[in-house]
This record gives C-alpha cells, sequence and structure tokens, in this order.
C-alpha cells in the first residue's frame, strides 16, 4: 500500500513514473550508460583481439543492455546487473566465433597484427603476459579474472556469474596459482 506519495520502496510515485514513461526510459538508460561506459568496453576488450572485433561486440553488448533495460531492477545495483548482461553477450559472441573459427580457414595473423601494429604503442610486456594469459582461459575464468582486476567484491562477481561467493573464492584462489605458475609472467 502507497502512503504519502511514496511507493513500497520508498521511492517517489513521481519518479517511478518517470522512470517508467517510454522517453524518460531512453534518457535514464543513456545516462547510466554514458556513467559505466567502461564496463563495455572492458567487457569487449577481453573477449575481442581485434579492433573492429571490439567495436562489433561492444556495440552489441549495448543493443542487448537496452532490450533488457525494461526488466532493470533499480534496487539492484547497475553495475552489477550491466556486467552481468555484458558478460553473457561476450561469452555468446565467443562461442560464435569458435564456431565460425572451426569452419574457416586460418589467416596468416603476423601480417595483419603488423598491418594493425603500425603507428600504436605496443603495451608493455606484463599487460601483454596478461592479455594472453586471459585469452587462453575458458570463458567464465576470463570473466572472473576481469571482475577481479576490476576490484569487484566476492559477493558482487557471485551476484554477476550466478555463483556462490564460496566458489568464487575458490575459483579465484585457483586463477591465481596458474598465473603464478604460468612462465609468461616469469622473468
Amino acid at each position: 500500500m502507497q502512503a504519502h506519495g511514496h511507493n513500497r520502496t520508498g521511492k517517489g510515485i513521481m519518479q517511478t513514473m518517470a522512470f517508467t514513461a517510454p522517453g524518460s526510459r531512453r534518457e535514464r538508460f543513456g545516462e547510466l550508460l554514458e556513467q559505466h561506459h567502461r564496463i563495455v568496453f572492458k567487457v569487449a576488450g577481453s573477449y575481442a583481439r581485434l579492433a573492429t572485433d571490439r567495436a562489433d561486440l561492444a556495440q552489441e553488448i549495448r543493443a542487448q543492455l537496452w532490450r533488457a533495460f525494461p526488466g532493470y531492477d533499480e534496487s539492484r545495483s547497475f553495475p552489477t546487473w550491466m556486467y552481468r548482461i555484458a558478460l553473457n553477450v561476450a561469452i555468446s559472441h565467443l562461442r560464435d566465433a569458435e564456431r565460425r573459427d572451426r569452419h574457416s580457414l586460418p589467416l596468416d595473423e603476423s601480417a595483419h597484427e603488423a598491418a594493425l601494429v603500425g603507428g600504436i604503442d605496443e603495451p608493455d610486456e606484463r599487460v601483454r603476459a596478461l592479455e594472453d594469459f586471459m585469452a587462453r582461459l575458458d570463458p567464465l575464468n576470463r570473466a572472473l579474472l576481469l571482475l577481479v582486476l576490476e576490484e569487484r567484491s566476492y559477493r558482487e562477481i557471485a551476484e554477476i556469474l550466478g555463483l556462490s561467493e564460496t566458489n568464487v573464492a575458490t575459483r579465484i584462489s585457483r586463477l591465481k596459482q596458474r598465473i603464478r605458475n604460468d612462465t609468461s609472467f616469469k622473468g
């Protein structure tokens, strides 16, 4: 039951009505996306190596966020909701790319990398080693490492990935051990 112009969550009726109006919903989505746009780029950058693939994936993530936005519950953390959708899109994108790659001929990647590098500064050796390590991980562990690098709490990681906090802690511990054992980080 509503009293004094507030709904059950304590938000004013006017605020709730403004959020649900079609024009303002678009504006609210735009504001939230602008505030948290780095999430889209970090996820896309972790799941796509080439600039064109990253741009395509980022666009796909934005489109899915917009399609899912009517179901977003404002009482929940927007970045957590955003990560969950972005990672699901990225993992699906990765699976689709793997299916496509099984049915295509390999290109001479060294020629393409040389053309792409051109005037772009190379990341330092440790960053490159981390990127290569992440590229070898399965999609779930890649998502987990990305969220750890983003300094998300175990609780938030668990919510985003649909795992228990105990499972998150165990997986993070195993990932840390894999990183320690990986020869590309030694030297």
